[in-house]
């Protein structure tokens, strides 16, 4: 019998490969153009660190932010439910009874209640996303100024020492021009971002979960044929979204203290 050649179809990319490398490729591109116009500072190894150390609370938002947004809805009161965290904190870091896991719980419970909240006032009483969360905007607002009008200053000697706690990586970093050699510094606010990125990029891949959010995103009539729990889906995405509000505020505060 004469063989017969199949030809295989060429494996093409999928649409979330494709957008993960355009944003790698831009990444790359934004860091030469930096490297050319400042090559003195991005030349070193802690400038690239410090893009995370500094903007832990911002990436860590953003996280929560795209699962929102994947899933077809929008919160717009992120950044505020964050900063009333962040006074929340620092209030009770400073009070005879503060505590770093109490503020940590301070952090997350806020958190969690404000997307708790707009989750189910948007996924059960179908109430649209822009005018819940932009209602969660301004009761954060009006929350962080009653709690407090003046920034604080937090001096409790556990939190400051958590505060300037650095993780060193002995064996990597620069030269100064006196040749000394100083070693890179990464903030546990960093570390918490790699951890969190890591369990929502497998949350959003490999659960079922992850596959309702993105069904739900793409079309939510066609997911709820296809037996997906829409209302829930979507409550549970504004919950992760709160979370990681909670997150970002007690990280946010760690940073500035």
């Amino acid at each position: 019998m004469a063989s017969v050649n199949v030809i295989k179809p060429k494996a093409r990319l999928s649409n979330s490969n494709i957008l993960f490398l355009i944003a790698a490729v831009i990444f790359v591109l934004m860091y030469i153009f930096a490297l050319i116009s400042y090559p003195a500072s991005f030349m070193q190894f802690q400038t690239f660190f410090d893009l995370f150390n500094l903007n832990a609370p911002l990436i860590i938002m953003t996280l929560g932010l795209c699962i929102v947004m994947i899933g077809g809805g929008i919160d717009i009161s992120i950044g505020s439910v964050c900063g009333l965290i962040t006074m929340a904190c620092a209030v009770f870091l400073e009070s005879k009874s503060g505590s770093i896991g109490g503020a940590i719980l301070i952090a997350l419970g806020i958190g969690i209640a404000f997307g708790i909240l707009q989750g189910y006032l948007i996924a059960y009483l179908e109430i649209q996303p822009f005018i819940i969360t932009l209602s969660g905007l301004f009761l954060a607002q009006g929350l962080l100024t009653t709690l407090h009008k003046d920034p604080i200053n937090v001096t409790m000697p556990a939190f400051v020492a958590l505060r300037d706690f650095d993780i060193v990586i002995a064996w990597l970093g620069t030269k100064n021009r006196l040749g000394n050699f100083i070693p890179c510094e990464i903030k546990p606010g960093a570390v918490i971002v790699v951890i969190l990125l890591v369990i929502l990029a497998s949350l959003m891949k490999w659960s079922r979960f992850g596959r309702n959010v993105y069904a739900v995103g793409g079309n939510s009539h066609s997911a709820m044929m296809l037996g997906i729990n829409v209302k829930r889906t979507i409550f549970i995405t504004y919950v992760i979204s709160g979370l990681t509000a909670g997150i970002a505020g007690f990280v946010y505060i760690m940073t500035t203290g």
